[in-house]
């Protein structure tokens, strides 16, 4: 491990994120696609990004953001990624169509 390279980050997503978004960000695959592309963070850093497309189109778009960073600033393939709920924010996946409860259902 290089001297700049993040040991461990925590991301935060909203606690009104979906069931079905929760299952997309925390699956091992979207991991791995954070530790190749987040390269530098910092403690605040805040974005959306986008976790998949549903059945009729509709795109869910999730704001995240880092939370912790342990050791260097720099995100590598060998960096932990963990997760912790925030606030709620009045997401909304547009999932209305594929579920009778909406989007936090």
């Amino acid at each position: 491990m290089a001297p700049n390279d993040a040991a461990r980050v925590v991301v935060s997503y909203p606690e009104d994120l979906s069931d079905w978004g929760r299952f997309q960000v925390e699956k091992p695959a979207f991991r791995a696609y954070l530790t190749k592309t987040l390269g530098e963070v910092r403690e605040g850093d805040e974005w959306e990004e986008f976790v998949g497309v549903g059945c009729c189109g509709n795109t869910l778009d999730v704001p995240l953001r880092i939370e912790r960073v342990k050791g260097g600033t720099e995100v590598t393939r060998d960096t932990g990624i963990e997760y912790v709920v925030r606030e709620a924010c009045g997401i909304q996946g547009g999932w209305l169509v594929q579920s009778a409860g909406g989007p936090t259902a």
